[in-house]
């Protein structure tokens, strides 16, 4: 996708400008931003990135060049993608966690900002989150820590179910350490787990066969190739009368039941924060590697009165939001 398009996509948070004023860009500080799902997908997310940009006089073609790249969930494109921002000499890369190991690879020297990312410690990222060194920062979901909650939440609908699948791109090592955290809580609970291993989206309706009536419930853990995919997850789910718990709001949009993770907009305002230090002089290395402080219940009122389940009115009361 052209940087204009991507411009144009967000919906009034800048704007295109005249022509003349696109050809002043050259010399301007460049932001390389590697999306690893589509456009459509992040939309809400690239908005509040440009916005937040804007208002810390960032102006994307007059102080400011952004050059957008799409993986649309294919894993094979990030270290493309990353090549090409170093070939160009952009100033910083944005992207997130799945994409982070290959812009890594790709250079030492450029700073990269994740706007959201797993457990970038864990995953070998940083070497801590308040001294991160190297050329790497930005914020840190800590998925793995969340994965108990989940579970809870999911109880609290769902108070009968004994079999969970557990859906998770191995390719992905967030994704990997959020699942064995998930596979460990439920055991605790005396819960029956299994697993199903995705690497392409093409192992997705495949997983679904393979479980033959052999869970109650599903989760689904945070990674841009699933994301990609949530509609068809949803809707495979929908069918086997499972109900799902996900780590992102637009997952319960497209016909999840439950989501429970941080605001993902206000975390992408918060990565431009980021890149504006790094222009004025900062050192990735020197910035701490931040944690999202609240986080988010989101219930999907049809899709449980398509399950036959009845939302306990306390979980209601506590949910940040309901789609009816």
């Amino acid at each position: 996708m052209k940087r204009r398009e991507f411009i144009t996509l967000l919906g009034g948070a800048t704007v295109a400008w005249p022509l003349a004023a696109r050809a002043q860009q050259a010399g301007l500080p460049t932001v390389g931003f590697l999306g690893t799902t589509s456009p459509s997908i992040m939309s809400q997310w690239t908005a509040a990135f440009v916005g937040r940009l804007r208002e810390l006089g960032w102006i994307e073609g007059r102080t400011i060049k952004i050059e957008d790249r799409w993986a649309e969930g294919r894993g094979e494109r990030y270290a493309e993608i990353a090549a090409e921002f170093v070939r160009l000499k952009v100033d910083v890369i944005v992207t997130t966690g799945p994409a982070a190991p290959q812009a890594k690879k790709a250079t030492s020297v450029i700073p990269i900002v994740l706007a959201l990312s797993g457990d970038p410690v864990g995953a070998g990222l940083v070497a801590s989150l308040a001294r991160p060194g190297g050329n790497i920062t930005g914020l840190s979901m800590q998925w793995p820590d969340a994965a108990g909650k989940r579970l809870e939440l999911l109880r609290e609908v769902v108070p009968s179910f004994r079999r969970l699948a557990i859906m998770v791109n191995v390719g992905f090592p967030d994704a990997v350490l959020e699942a064995s955290e998930a596979k460990a809580v439920a055991r605790s609970l005396g819960l029956e787990v299994a697993t199903l291993e995705i690497r392409r989206a093409e192992d997705i309706v495949p997983a679904f066969e393979s479980l033959e009536d052999r869970a109650d419930a599903l989760y689904v853990t945070a990674d841009a190739l699933l994301n990609a995919n949530r509609i068809r997850i949803n809707t495979l789910a929908l069918g086997a009368r499972l109900p799902t718990m996900h780590a992102f709001r637009e997952s319960v949009e497209a016909g999840g039941l439950m989501s429970y993770g941080p605001n993902l907009a206000s975390m992408f305002r918060r990565a431009a924060e980021y890149v504006d230090k790094i222009l004025r002089g900062a050192k990735p290395g020197d910035l701490p590697v931040e944690q999202p402080t609240k986080f988010d219940l989101v219930i999907n009122l049809t899709t449980a009165k398509a399950l036959g389940l009845t939302v306990p009115p306390s979980l209601l009361a506590r949910a940040d939001e309901v789609i009816e």
